[in-house]
């Protein structure tokens, strides 16, 4: 999936719906970070420039330059082979089309399971090879080399025997090297397996063809004839030989005279290959049974009548006799060109005279498709408003390629569904620009370059009327252009030329809704996140379910609006300002407030609902949310679990941003209460840390003492996680001043117990250990909170002193705790604690024997919490029994997973345990560069037990090499392992009296 779309994000949804289309594990989105974080290690170890996959807040991106990606150097080779045809270049051609089958090793992703995205793309892959094929066979006919032809068409056929194209080729090569009847064998071979297979005959190509050849024979003295048939792009009058041309289509009457009435095609066309070869490969594919229909449907802007007259210009040598082109105006109901008039303008352009022209309408399509009979023509019905509207125009006969461009989504039996443009890539953005602005200035200032096409949004149109102020304008810079559209003044006021604006566009497509629609466009752009479904529409516009999705079904019809995945939507970046603008001018504040006011409280309930289930009892009690009677709309979502926050999430905490800076203060800091549990246990980190700022402002600016110190005390949570000592400890201090005077004695409880785990944390552990037992001792505390918060931080401040047997018994309770409230994310964490306790007390089977069981209740639960720390101790239990590769693997996981989630601390110590398994493998100069590496870090974040365990592993290496250094780093790890009291010190003590003697004095 990444490959396949490289410098392109790929979300975990779509990595997920390809893995499993049908029925995704509750763990499905875990599974994937863990595999992502797999081949993310597996591509560090390749050299720079090779290739890194980047983890983003949705999903990941592989970043390589495509031409390193197989299937991508054969587009390129196989479009560069079809340029250079096209100009004539045999030699060329030959050689880059035989360069790009070259790399064909097998079949696409061959055994490797395929889900629809990838089983689409290995099809389409496939055709791409055959048309490849047939062009290069179609280079060696023109060349006159036939029995290379011959070669590369005979094993087509053998694998794909109902392929016509190949089949026709075949038989040219035949009869180009005078082997008649074996051309008309083949002929037969084909005829006989569409007739057994499909119950149809030979197509009007092969047809042709062999009614040539046997005329061909007929003459006296031929031994072999001149044939003219289509070939893969362009038609072949072969030189030499006698005979008579036959073309596979009728040729057009002498008294028709060519007409062209396109449009002037942009001078600046760029990108779009995909399409356009899919597009004329459908054409080569129909066009001898059936008129050739293509609908292409995008929003105003995406450049579908400038990719239509393109390949109009394409098609032109295969369809000489007519290019017609009508503005159908199905923008709106006024000026629209009904089907009568557009008959009347397309006869016009083929010469008809007006008093030829029939009165009656039925006469009149009777006409039109006696004369489109007669010529081989391209046909463009730009902007139509209909399948009605466009159904009287289409041809009978096939002899006619229709064109049809729409901002709806049109439908028609004879052309299948239509194709929907999207915007252009990042790459073929610039490109656009380039031919607008000079080379020069975009490669002159190439961020600045990306900078404005993004800000177009990608839209082609955007991006000319940019490029068009630009040009105009030589004495800016791009970087001033880029500088005034992240101005105050909206993007789209920048987008402006004459009378062309991007505003225009947009507005043809919006004037023509209904007054209920237009008001639930308007009101999108109020909508906080990217994504939106149809629940969260109904709340923000006060409609109902039914309502708001054959509103949005409308709009999406019209390109305002992009179906992701038939219940999830959302805007171009500059419809969304469209929206925006039109919400400002037209709403008023109170009719916005209210809509946000009732997306809150939609949000804030579904939330709860799924909070309820990861916390139950707790979240109620901090969190006092009154449902506004859109209980419905909830419910609409379906079952709430945590991977629709899973989904959601991206959305949501930008929904908390949303509310404080809306001044919904309330809604701002219970919404990031109630998501906190859910990114906790999931270990998005950063998360907590944006959300309960914002919560803590929202707070603080309603004057909530409670809010505030419950804000101070979660945030709190993330610190410790991540290695802000000090804001923990500050924040935590702020929650216990704040909440003495609480009438409810439960959440200060809770902020000292939290405290002891950030003495733990700092490496004050008999402090932490004091205020947990006395915490315990407090029955009410430990009755309400012991389990969850006491138990667990307790146990870690214990193991860390080396007073294994009370740890263990206290991890045992908090096991029994889990177990009784039927609390799988406390299950696993406890395990995971039993399993570390064990492993130090040098029970090295049982340890990893309970650890892999935590393990497997992560990847059953998707709770990827402490997930670093397991895979840790896992890689220490492994080196202790010799298994060093696999303990390596496991520290090198544990420390991607630990930057994948923040934790520095973690990292720390994955690199400390890492340079202990590298120097038990012999590579000592590796361990010390990552045992320096462990120092830097724990330095940095004022982690003592990681720098002193870091200082160790250093003196370790330099006990082989330099005594004196070992000895002074020993020193340093002593000083901090006796400050802290760790176990750690009785070694540090016995290594330093083997360097130095019996004079450093052991504390016992």
């Amino acid at each position: 999936m990444l490959t396949i779309q490289p410098e392109r994000l790929v979300t975990v949804d779509d990595l997920v719906d390809e893995l499993w289309a049908d029925r995704p594990p509750r763990s499905a989105v875990a599974n994937v970070r863990t595999y992502a974080a797999n081949l993310r290690r597996a591509f560090e170890a390749f050299p720079a420039g090779r290739g890194a996959i980047e983890r983003q807040r949705s999903g990941y991106r592989l970043v390589v330059d495509p031409e390193r990606v197989d299937v991508f150097r054969f587009e390129l080779e196989r479009n560069a082979g079809r340029e250079a045809l096209t100009g004539g270049h045999l030699d060329r051609a030959r050689e880059l089309l035989g360069r790009a089958l070259a790399r064909w090793r097998g079949p696409m992703l061959a055994g490797v399971p395929l889900g629809p995205v990838l089983t689409s793309r290995a099809v389409a892959a496939e055709e791409e090879r055959l048309l490849t094929v047939e062009l290069l066979a179609d280079v060696q006919l023109r060349s006159g080399r036939d029995d290379l032809a011959i070669a590369l068409l005979r094993e087509v056929v053998a694998r794909h025997p109902l392929r016509e194209p190949a089949y026709v080729l075949l038989m040219r090569a035949l009869h180009e090297r005078g082997d008649n009847a074996e051309a008309l064998a083949v002929y037969d071979e084909i005829r006989t397996t569409l007739t057994t297979e499909l119950g149809v005959g030979p197509g009007g190509n092969l047809e042709e063809l062999r009614r040539s050849i046997v005329t061909a024979m007929s003459r006296p003295g031929s031994a072999r004839a001149a044939v003219r048939v289509r070939g893969p792009d362009r038609a072949r009058q072969p030189a030499g030989g006698a005979g008579v041309a036959v073309s596979a289509a009728p040729e057009p009457a002498a008294q028709i005279s060519p007409v062209d009435h396109l449009p002037r095609a942009v001078t600046d066309f760029v990108g779009r290959a995909d399409v356009v070869w899919r597009l004329l490969a459908e054409t080569r594919r129909v066009e001898e049974r059936v008129p050739a229909v293509h609908i292409i449907d995008g929003m105003a802007g995406s450049g579908k009548t400038a990719l239509a007259v393109h390949l109009a210009r394409r098609l032109s040598d295969r369809y000489p006799d007519a290019a017609l082109f009508i503005d159908l105006c199905g923008h709106g109901d006024k000026n629209r060109i009904e089907p009568a008039g557009a008959l009347f303008t397309l006869l016009r352009q083929l010469g008809v005279p007006a008093d030829r022209v029939p009165v009656e309408f039925d006469d009149r399509v009777e006409l039109w498709r006696q004369e489109l009979a007669r010529r081989r023509a391209v046909v463009i019905l730009d902007n139509a408003a209909s399948s009605e509207q466009i159904m009287p125009l289409l041809p009978a006969e096939p002899t006619t390629v229709v064109l049809v461009t729409s901002r709806r989504r049109l439908s028609h039996p004879d052309a299948g569904p239509s194709r929907t443009l999207p915007v252009m890539s990042p790459q073929e953005s610039v490109d656009l620009l380039r031919l607008s602005v000079g080379r020069d200035r975009v490669e002159a200032e190439p961020d600045a370059a990306a900078e404005v096409v993004r800000r177009c949004g990608y839209l082609p149109l955007a991006i000319r009327l940019a490029g068009a102020r630009l040009a105009h304008r030589r004495g800016w810079r791009l970087a001033d252009l880029v500088e005034q559209m992240a101005g105050d003044a909206p993007v789209l006021h920048h987008l402006a030329q004459e009378e062309s604006t991007v505003t225009g566009a947009f507005a043809a497509s919006y004037e023509p809704l209904s007054p209920l629609t237009k008001r639930v466009f308007r009101f999108l752009g109020l909508y906080p996140g990217s994504r939106f479904g149809a629940p969260a529409v109904a709340a923000l516009t006060g409609l109902t379910i039914a309502e708001a999705r054959a509103a949005l079904d409308d709009l999406v019809d019209r390109n305002l609006v992009e179906d992701l995945d038939s219940t999830r939507y959302r805007l171009h970046d500059l419809m969304r300002q469209y929206s925006i603008d039109l919400c400002s001018g037209t709403d008023s504040s109170n009719d916005r407030r209210r809509g946000l006011a009732r997306l809150f409280d939609f949000t804030l309930e579904a939330v709860l609902k799924v909070a309820d289930l990861l916390e139950p009892g707790v979240i109620r009690s901090q969190v006092t949310h009154i449902p506004t009677g859109q209980l419905e709309l909830v419910e609409a979502i379906g079952e709430p679990t945590a991977d629709w926050l899973e989904a959601e999430r991206t959305d949501l905490v930008t929904m908390v941003v949303s509310a404080r800076e809306s001044g919904f203060h309330q809604h701002c800091w219970q919404l990031a209460r109630a998501l906190w549990r859910f990114c906790y246990i999931r270990g998005y980190f950063e998360d907590i840390i944006l959300t309960h700022r914002h919560g803590l402002e929202a707070a603080e600016a309603a004057g909530d003492i409670d809010a505030l110190a419950l804000m101070n005390n979660y945030l709190a949570s993330a610190y410790v996680r991540t290695g802000n000592k000090q804001g923990a400890l500050d924040h935590l201090t702020r929650s216990v001043e704040l909440s003495r005077n609480s009438w409810d004695a439960l959440n200060p409880a809770r902020y000292r117990a939290n405290l002891a785990a950030v003495y733990w944390w700092s490496g004050h552990l008999a402090e932490s250990v004091k205020l947990g037992f006395a915490c315990l001792r407090d029955y009410k505390v430990y009755g309400n909170v012991g389990g969850s918060i006491l138990l667990p931080n307790l146990g870690l401040a214990l193991s860390a002193l080396g007073r294994y047997e009370e740890a263990l018994r206290i991890h045992r309770r908090h096991l029994a705790w889990a177990r009784t409230n039927s609390d799988e994310f406390h299950t696993l964490n406890a395990l995971s604690h039993i399993g570390a306790v064990r492993l130090r007390m040098g029970d090295l089977p049982q340890a990893i024997r309970i650890l892999l069981a935590s393990l497997a209740l992560r990847d059953r639960t998707g709770h990827r919490y402490a997930e670093a720390e397991v895979r840790n101790d896992l890689g220490i239990a492994y080196r202790g029994l010799g298994r060093l590769v696999e303990a390596q693997q496991e520290h090198e996981l544990a420390r991607k997973l630990s930057i994948g989630s923040g934790e520095r601390h973690v990292e720390a110590a994955a690199l400390n345990e890492l340079g202990r398994t590298l120097l038990a493998q012999g590579r000592g100069g590796e361990a010390f560069e990552v045992h320096q590496e462990a120092l830097r870090l724990a330095t940095r974040i004022a982690h003592p037990h990681e720098q002193g365990r870091a200082l160790a592993g250093l003196a370790e290496y330099f006990a082989r090499t330099d005594p004196a250094e070992a000895r002074r780093h020993w020193e340093r790890a002593l000083a901090i392992f006796r400050r802290m009291g760790v176990p750690e010190r009785f070694e540090a003590e016995r290594r330093l009296a083997e360097l130095t003697g019996p004079t450093v004095v052991a504390e016992r």
